[in-house]
Parts: C-alpha cells; sequence; structure tokens
C-alpha cells in the first residue's frame, strides 16, 4: 500500500472512533427510561428484595399487524451550531458549560451538586428585535440553576469568556428547582430497601415484584415541607397489568428526603381497603377480545403532490404561508415560540405580532382533603418540566403522515446532553373547514354566484406525559392571521381505592345525604376524584412593536330613550384602556361580557382604528379554592382567568421561578399586586386555561382527548379581510387515489 493512502486510511479510522467515542460519551449519561431502578445487593434471594419498577420505563404500543413502524430520522445533534439569538444551546454549548462548572469554585468542593436546569440565557429583548440573518450573533451564555449542598443557585455562563456570573447565590426564595429524572428514580425505588415498608406490602398479600412506586411532589403546607426537600410516595399492583394506576395499594404514602435519600415517614391508613383488580384495565390494542369485530374506520391521510409548504430554515425559523416564526424546545415549556411575524398582503410588509409565547405553568389540584390525598396539588411545569416529560411522538397517530419532527437537547442532572426525539412535530391540517364563503341568491338575467375558500392551518405540537396525565398542546396558526392555543387532556385517572362495588353500597345518613366520596366510583373498588386543571399561558405580544396597551372593550345594555325607537333596548360597546395591573385582573363572565385587545396607539388603520390583535376566550373554568387555602396561595395565578403585566425579564413563570414546595411568595399574583403601569407600554397578557374534571366512567380505564382552546385574533390589525387572495382548490391539483382492493 502506498504511503500516502495508508495515511489517508489511517486518518479515517482515527476520526470514525473519536466520533464514536464523543457520541457515546456524550449521550450515555442521558436519564435512561429502561435502566434498572432498584438493586438489593444485600440479601438478593430475601422476598423483601424481589421487587421490579418499571415506572420510567418508555410506553410501547402494539403495532397492527402487517403495518410498518416507521419512525423519521433526524440529524446528528453533536455538529449543531446556533443561526439565531434565540437558538438554543448545542450539544457542544452544553458540554463547553459542563466544563466551565467542574472547574468553578462553588462546584470544587465535595458538597453534592446537580444541574437542574441548563438552558439558553436569553439576550435582551432589543437586541433580539433588531438582529437581522446575516448579523453576528449576541454573546451566548447559559443560564444554570444548580442545587449545591442544600442551597439553589442560579448562575450565568459566558460562552465566549469562559466567565460565571453568580446572579442570584444562594436564593433566599422559598422553593426548590425541578426535581431531576434521577432524584425521581432514587424515590421510585427507595421503599423497596426499607424493611417497615415491604413488611407492608407483604402482609397485605401482595408480591413484592408486583410493587410500582412512583413519586408525587409533596406541595407546601408549613410543617413536615419545612427547611427541608421532600417527596410524597405512593405505590400501585402491576399484577396482570400495564395499568398499574388503576390498582392503587390505598392510604400507603411514605415521605422521602430528595437529599438525604432516606424515608422519613410511613403513613398507612388503608389496609382494610382492598386493591382493584385489573380485570378491564389494559388499554393495548392487541389485547383486546374480538377486536376484529369492531367496525374499522378507514385510513385518512392528507397527500400533498407537492410537498409540504412550510419550510424550516436553520433548524428552528418556521416559514408558512404569511407567517414566520422561531420554534424551540425547552425543558420547562416543553416548547417556546418566539418572534411571531404575519406578512401584510396589502403593504407587502412583514409585522410583529408576538415576541414570545409558551406554556408558563399547569396546576392541578385534586380535591380529597384526606391524608393520602390532601398534598396532590400539581404544578407540572416547575416541579417537573414539561419538556423533561416528553415522550417520543408517534407517527401517523400523535402527528399524521405529513409531519416534520424536532428534537429537544437538555441536559441531564450532571450536565450532560441528551436527545429527546421527536417531541416537537409540525403539520399542515386540513379537516373539510371553511375559511371564507358566499352564495349570492340568483338574480335573474345574471350568472350564480358561490365563491368558497378551504382553511388550512399550520399545526404546531407538543405531547407531555406527565406521570398518569397526558398534555397534547397545540399552536395553531390560520392565513387570517389568527392564532390558536389548545390544550388536549388525556391519559390516565389517578383514581383511589374503595370498599365499595357499587354505589348502591355508599352509606348513607339519615337525611338521605350520601357519605363525601371526592368524586365518582367508575368501576369495582375505583373512584374517580374530581380536580382541576389549570394552564396558564405567557404572551408576550407585540402588536406592530413594543409599545401597546390593553383594551377592555365592555358590552353594555342600553334602553332607549321613551318614543326614541319601537325597540326598547340595544347593545352598546365601551371601550376603557387599562392603566394599572390591577385593572388588567380580569374574572370572565358570561353576565359581564367583554372583549380584551392589545393595541398600539400608535399605529392606525386608514380609517383611524388603532391596530390591534384581541383575546377570544373559549371553554373555560375558574378555581373555586379559598384564596387561603395553601395550595390555592401557591397557584394564586389561577385567580383570574386574564392578567397584564409590565415586561419584565424575569417574570416568565407564573408559580415563581422556584415552584417545587414554593410558599406563594413569588407568583404572577404577587408581581401583579405592585400595580404597575400598562400603559402604552412593553406588557405581557397571561391567559389561564381552566377545566373541572368530575370523572365518569367513560374515563375508565384510559381517558378519551377532552380539549378547550383560546384565540389571538386580528382586529383592526389588516386593512381588509387579508385572504381575499386565497386560491380555492380544484380537481387538478389533488392526486387520484383509489381503494386498494382486497382479495377474499
Amino acid at each position: 500500500m502506498e504511503p500516502k493512502l495508508f495515511f489517508r486510511l489511517f486518518l479515517l479510522i482515527i476520526t470514525v472512533c473519536f466520533t464514536v467515542f464523543f457520541t457515546s460519551t456524550s449521550f450515555s449519561h442521558a436519564p435512561s427510561s429502561t435502566a434498572k431502578l432498584f438493586d438489593c445487593t444485600k440479601s438478593s434471594s430475601s422476598p423483601l428484595c424481589a421487587s421490579r419498577n418499571f415506572l420510567f420505563k418508555q410506553k410501547t404500543r402494539p403495532i397492527a399487524q402487517n403495518v410498518p413502524k416507521t419512525k423519521p430520522k433526524n440529524h446528528d445533534h453533536v455538529s449543531d451550531t446556533p443561526n439565531h439569538p434565540l437558538d438554543p444551546l448545542t450539544v457542544m454549548e452544553i458540554n463547553k458549560v459542563r466544563s466551565i462548572l467542574s472547574s468553578h469554585a462553588l462546584f470544587a468542593s465535595r458538597e453534592p451538586h446537580t444541574l437542574n436546569s441548563v438552558v439558553l440565557e436569553e439576550p435582551d429583548k432589543n437586541l433580539v428585535r433588531q438582529w437581522d440573518k446575516g448579523d453576528q450573533l449576541p454573546p451566548r451564555k447559559a443560564s444554570v440553576i444548580a442545587s449545591v449542598g442544600g442551597d439553589s443557585h442560579v448562575l450565568t455562563v459566558d460562552l465566549s469568556t469562559n466567565l460565571v456570573d453568580l446572579v442570584d447565590s444562594p436564593v433566599r426564595k422559598s422553593g426548590y428547582p425541578i426535581v431531576t429524572t434521577e432524584e425521581m428514580d432514587s424515590a421510585a425505588s427507595a421503599p423497596f430497601s426499607n424493611a417497615d415498608f415491604n413488611r407492608t406490602i407483604l402482609s397485605r398479600g401482595i408480591n413484592l415484584t408486583d410493587v410500582v412506586c412512583i413519586p408525587m411532589s409533596s406541595g407546601w403546607f408549613g410543617n413536615k415541607e419545612d427547611n427541608k426537600r421532600v417527596t410524597k410516595i405512593q405505590c400501585f399492583s402491576s399484577q396482570g397489568t400495564p395499568n398499574f394506576y388503576m390498582r392503587p395499594i390505598e392510604g400507603l404514602t411514605l415521605l422521602f428526603d430528595l437529599d438525604t435519600k432516606q424515608i422519613l415517614e410511613i403513613t398507612d391508613t388503608g389496609q382494610s381497603i382492598p386493591i382493584p383488580g385489573s380485570t378491564n384495565t389494559d388499554y393495548r390494542y392487541s389485547n383486546f377480545p374480538n377486536r376484529d369485530k369492531t367496525r374499522p374506520l378507514n385510513p385518512i391521510s392528507i397527500e400533498q403532490p407537492r410537498g409540504p409548504s412550510f419550510v424550516i430554515e436553520d433548524n428552528h425559523l418556521v416559514k408558512w404561508a404569511n407567517w414566520e416564526f422561531h420554534l424551540k424546545p425547552d425543558p420547562r415549556a416543553g416548547l417556546i415560540i418566539s418572534r411571531v411575524r404575519v406578512h401584510d398582503p396589502d403593504t407587502e410588509k412583514t409585522r410583529e405580532v408576538m415576541y414570545k409565547g409558551f406554556v408558563s405553568e399547569l396546576f392541578i389540584p385534586y380535591m380529597d382533603p384526606s391524608e393520602a390525598w390532601y398534598f396532590k396539588t400539581y404544578m407540572d411545569a416547575g416541579e417537573y418540566g414539561l419538556g423533561l416529560q416528553t415522550m417520543s411522538l408517534e407517527p401517523l397517530n400523535d402527528c399524521p403522515r405529513n409531519a416534520v419532527y424536532m428534537d429537544g437537547i437538555f441536559a441531564a442532572s450532571d450536565g450532560t446532553p441528551f436527545v429527546r426525539e421527536n417531541m416537537i412535530c409540525v403539520f399542515e391540517s386540513y379537516a373539510g373547514d371553511i375559511a371564507w364563503r358566499h352564495t349570492e341568491y340568483p338574480v335573474p338575467g345574471t350568472p350564480p354566484l358561490r365563491e368558497v375558500r378551504p382553511k388550512v392551518t399550520l399545526v404546531v405540537r407538543m405531547v407531555a406525559s406527565v406521570g398518569n396525565y397526558d398534555y397534547i398542546i397545540d399552536y395553531e396558526f390560520q392565513t387570517d392571521g389568527l392564532m390558536r392555543a389548545k390544550v388536549g387532556l388525556s391519559g390516565i385517572l389517578m383514581v383511589k381505592g374503595t370498599s365499595y362495588v357499587n354505589k348502591n353500597q355508599v352509606k348513607k345518613d339519615k337525611e338521605g345525604n350520601e357519605e363525601e366520596l371526592y368524586g365518582n366510583i367508575l368501576s369495582e373498588n375505583v373512584i374517580g376524584v374530581i380536580h382541576d386543571h389549570y394552564v396558564t399561558f405567557y404572551l408576550d405580544l407585540d402588536v406592530d412593536g413594543p409599545d401597546n396597551s390593553f383594551l377592555k372593550v365592555n358590552l353594555k345594555r342600553q334602553e332607549t330613550a321613551l318614543g326614541e325607537s319601537p325597540r326598547k333596548s340595544y347593545m352598546k360597546a365601551v371601550r376603557n384602556i387599562v392603566k394599572t395591573e390591577k385593572d388588567g385582573q380580569i374574572k370572565l363572565s358570561l353576565y359581564d361580557p367583554s372583549e380584551y385587545h392589545v393595541i398600539n396607539s400608535g399605529k392606525t388603520t386608514r380609517v383611524g382604528n388603532p391596530t390591534s390583535y384581541k383575546i377570544v376566550p373559549r371553554a373555560t373554568a375558574a378555581s373555586l379554592l379559598d384564596h387561603d387555602d395553601p395550595p390555592q396561595k401557591r397557584g394564586a395565578f389561577t385567580n383570574n382567568q386574564i392578567w397584564v403585566t409590565p415586561y419584565n425579564k424575569s417574570e416568565q413563570w407564573a408559580g415563581g421561578l422556584f415552584t417545587y414546595q414554593s410558599h406563594g411568595d413569588d407568583t404572577l399574583a404577587v408581581w401583579s399586586d405592585r400595580d404597575r403601569d400598562i400603559e402604552n407600554k412593553d406588557i405581557v397578557v397571561w391567559y389561564t386555561l381552566g377545566f373541572h374534571h368530575i370523572p365518569c366512567q367513560e374515563d375508565f380505564p384510559i381517558m378519551p382527548t377532552v380539549s378547550s382552546s383560546f384565540d389571538l385574533k386580528p382586529a383592526n390589525f389588516f386593512e381588509r379581510n387579508p385572504i381575499l387572495k386565497a386560491a380555492p382548490n380544484f380537481e387538478y391539483d389533488l392526486p387520484v387515489c383509489g381503494a386498494k382492493s382486497v382479495s377474499a
């Protein structure tokens, strides 16, 4: 072999080996969904040490016979580089953050430490708004939340200078950072190392190998949760079903210290309550008897012969129809949509609509005050992280065939980057809806007039599986300038065990009032507990720029004067610009209707109306809890459906930056009570979408999706209907398809 050829071959082999080594070391510490969670090393032969725990195994779904399982292929992320000021941290950048912090004095001590959050420290808003493609990127920085020796710290790491700025160190506010996956794993396995717990399980006649335990955030009630970071643990039987949530070991609760890794307390109030049976709890398609006798639905698919109408430039910039926006995964919010702009067909200009929008917090209080349930008042974004709880989307079922997928790059608790594959999908949707239409009644001597346009939308979707519940978050864009935020709830109920197998067994008092069950009987020995879901959105609207005001348009009944008209009353619109934050705290009411507009008083249409977007509420719910109830103090951001605050970069998380075990002293409600000026300012609108959930038998053993939404709709933003020039569909534009012949 010639020396030159040998040398080239040698370099090639070295390069391949280096790449494989780098990739494996970069991702080997990612939280594993299939890792063994418990290993009893002292006495593996003992029945007390025979447990397996599969809480965090990746969920799988059987695939119908003869249907190939397809998985979108995404590119290798090791060589990714940022192209936009808001692009998330890359693999190389996260590795660099980890390297810089490893030599910092805060982490050089022997104190145990974790990195609870490693994300982009976004540049100042003005810098981002002024940036154009081709400009040099602002300095790249990382925002880090770390736990060191029991204290929380907020740091900024400058990736160009390697300097670390201790922004808040240690943090003195109440609450703790997001619980890491590794901490949840350790909590889930901890009970099986406790002899008292194992004896309790065996005394109930349950095999330890069938027990699954899960950690649950403890909330804060001012006693056991003070001065220590704890979680509650409850357990279930998986015998005979993958749906262990339907088989609770009722009344058995453990208190676990997340820092010392010790079980602090075991409470067992449910020895007399049987574990519900496994019959009819399996929801897997392959396990249904006689499934072939169900009348099937023929598959539906959107075909795009010319390919999709949208493009994703530089991995994160989405352009579709008259829209463009920046899209990025986020470990806490799930996904963030930024720099939303729309093209005006009349002026030929691209105009600002929203600087940034995302799910800021979820609040899920259960309505059972008993010992084993009172603490179940979760804040899923701030306690667990919506992005960290996402699973890979399932092609053809979570998202249609024409979807494009995006991965998330996050940091594990030791700072190692890992990939959350296919956590977001983007696709065009057409459900047969109509964008606009009119048929003119035929006038003699003129041909009939009928004009119709189909409504095609762009959908950005993610699904967070936070324990038993699945949250489907959609952001929809319409060609007429409307944006819609939609939340779907599915998954599995958190149920309570009971001795009752039938409603007619429920005890009644002398007046005939039934015993309080805090829910409904859904199956034998199963109660679905009443609960709420509140999803609070952060909406930094910049309508034609950042200087906006909030306009409240009250609809009022006006009585006519005597003899003025045959009518006695009519409705009128009374417009008032909201001056301060407290006036921007709004409770929705059917009997006090209003419209809510974000306006730009400095930009007007040709007839003099200020340009604006309006918030259009849809079905929602309001909290009925006492404002002094500890969970509601923490979730006070749900006291109103709409809030308006001046823009403040540090005020993005409605439940506070540190939500876990927080006391409610750093929430949207606290900020808003400062009553700052909001007229002609850079303002943020917060909207809470609410659901009351009284479980019913149709929710067993897995829930059909229930959805609600709200709209951001242009109101005097355009000079006229912006989709007048939209083209209708024609037969020759569409593929010619026929039913596939099936042999007998």
